[in-house]
């Protein structure tokens, strides 16, 4: 266990180093100038000139990527090119927003999609599996910015069961923040719901097949019994696969669905950071958004042997 764990940390950080160089590299092909975007369209060639000078953008790529490690490495990612403010104090402000939108996303999505799976077994062929599956389908096929606003009108504007925006910090009032935070993690995770109902209710289909299953069903056990101790244990492997990479593309999904409910996260910082080529924003995002695709995938890996003991990550069996 311990010399996977380690394999797999040094596979990570060569992973993290080849994620800073592309991450380096592309923010640099974005179309425009940030040094002209921040003097204005009327500034003056040795105006635009002297800010380059200042932020360092006059110096070689390699000078510059040398520069954005170091201050990686020592947590200090510069400050904002648009508004001066240090990077890690937006990122303090926006993350926490993003993060309890993706993990309240993924409860709902979880608890939604292992539920209508397991549903959908255990009635298959009878309408409730066919109301699951139609339930999937919707998920799957509307997008979240229509799903967004069909929310609102109906449950905010109309039944005025949830605020159709605003935040309000955990750590201010729990209960509140949940409240608020509670419509968007549905929309957020409608999809993903989706994917893990169709995945529970597959995993869980070929298990009732194999032959332990059919010998614990000879000694007597129940049909519901064996599908929840035999079935949805197994198909927790997939759910567990599932989550861990899809948490990155919940984040990076919450882009819209802040935009919709006016929520202060991570996805709007982003949207102004790209339109104004704020470069140390943009590269502190994307390489923070890496790191946690890392971490998630190496927490997964770890999680599949606690899961079911017979995976042995070590290679051998």
């Amino acid at each position: 266990m311990t010399r996977y764990l380690l394999t797999r940390l040094w596979q990570s950080a060569v992973t993290l180093v080849i994620a800073s160089i592309v991450v380096f590299w592309g923010v640099r092909q974005l179309p425009g100038d940030p040094a002209l975007a921040l003097a204005g369209e009327e500034a003056t060639p040795e105006r635009v000139a002297a800010i380059r000078a200042d932020l360092g953008l006059d110096d070689s790529l390699l000078v510059q990527y040398g520069r954005f490690v170091g201050n990686f490495v020592r947590g200090d990612f510069g400050e904002s090119i648009r508004t001066g403010t240090p990077v890690t104090e937006l990122i303090g402000a926006t993350l926490p927003v993003t993060l309890w939108l993706a993990l309240y996303a993924i409860v709902v999505a979880v608890v939604v999609g292992v539920a209508l799976g397991v549903v959908a077994e255990r009635y298959r062929g009878r309408w409730p599996e066919w109301m699951a599956n139609a339930a999937a389908l919707v998920g799957l096929s509307v997008p979240n910015f229509w799903l967004g606003i069909l929310a609102i009108l109906w449950l905010a504007a109309g039944l005025g069961l949830f605020p159709a925006s605003g935040y309000v910090p955990v750590a201010e009032n729990p209960a509140s923040a949940f409240y608020h935070l509670t419509l968007p993690a549905l929309i957020l995770g409608t999809s993903l719901a989706a994917v893990i109902m169709r995945q529970t209710r597959a995993s869980m289909i070929e298990t009732m097949k194999t032959d332990y299953v059919r010998t614990a069903r000879a000694k007597g056990l129940g049909r519901g019994r064996v599908l929840m101790r035999y079935g949805l244990r197994n198909s927790m492997i997939v759910v567990v696969t599932i989550v861990g990479l899809q948490l990155g593309g919940l984040i990076s999904g919450a882009v819209v669905t802040e935009r919709i409910f006016a929520l202060p996260g991570f996805g709007k910082l982003t949207l102004d950071s790209v339109f104004t080529r704020d470069y140390p924003v943009i590269q502190a995002v994307v390489l923070i958004i890496t790191v946690g695709y890392i971490v998630i995938n190496l927490a997964v890996d770890v999680l599949y042997s606690v899961i079911n003991p017979r995976i042995r990550v070590g290679g051998a069996s």
